[in-house]
């Protein structure tokens, strides 16, 4: 085969192959594969339902809540979901996507004697930071502890794509992961905890972060947000 025949078979090669992988990408989304399904993890949103999801304080999905196109999309006003389970030990894997100039975030250890999630429960902060005010702080970008502690790079993606998001908690150890990079790590009641939280609006609340065990909340901040592969499993 000339060196002219062997470019074009190469090319559409490797564009068959890139779109295979596309594809095979695409098919696994709000599934477990099957290394997941051997090391513990379990489905909290399969694209079609969301039983494993309730309103704060309410023992049904708000209306605000809706499922659009295999994502768990809060699509009007209806308040911070969070899960029916609580978790202690736990790694958890969401992927999300935020409006123009949106706000949400993603919670744990929350629990249901206070008024609002933030109150009892820490934030992963989810944000457009192009063109949202709280962009403009690392304490409060995307990625952040929110208001305590900053992502060491920035990661996130443009508004219109999809982010990577993971947190691990394990006792009071606690990492954000976005996009495949470690981006903020704490260990709640730390000195340096401590001495954080009584330096942010957070020293008013006397239930915050003093749960060990929690729900996982998502938060209605007002604006369009959309989250799928959302998975859990139980760290010891």
């Amino acid at each position: 085969m000339s060196r002219s025949w062997k470019r074009p078979v190469f090319a559409a090669l490797a564009a068959a192959i890139f779109a295979a992988g596309a594809w095979a990408k695409e098919e696994a989304v709000n599934a477990l594969t099957d290394a997941e399904k051997a090391e513990g993890w379990k489905l909290l949103f399969d694209g079609k339902s969301a039983s494993s999801w309730r309103g704060f304080k309410s023992d049904k999905l708000p209306d605000g809540w809706t499922i659009e196109g295999g994502a768990l999309a809060r699509t009007g006003k209806g308040g911070d979901i969070v899960t029916v389970d609580e978790f202690e030990s736990f790694e958890l894997k969401i992927d999300w996507k935020i409006a123009e100039g949106g706000n949400s975030g993603i919670f744990f250890h929350v629990s249901e004697d206070e008024g609002t999630v933030w109150k009892t429960g820490i934030e992963m902060q989810v944000l457009d930071d192009a063109k949202h005010h709280d962009g403009q702080s690392p304490l409060t970008s995307a990625g952040s502890c929110y208001a305590l502690y900053p992502p060491a790079k920035k990661v996130v993606r443009p508004v219109g794509e999809w982010n990577e998001a993971r947190l691990v908690v394990k006792g009071p150890k606690v990492e954000h992961w976005l996009n495949g990079e470690k981006i903020v790590e704490y260990e709640i009641d730390s000195e340096d905890w401590k001495k954080r939280v009584a330096e942010s609006k957070f020293k008013a609340m006397p239930k915050f972060a003093t749960n060990k065990k929690g729900h996982l909340a998502l938060q209605d901040h007002g604006d369009r947000v959309e989250f799928r592969n959302i998975k859990v499993r139980t760290l010891p």
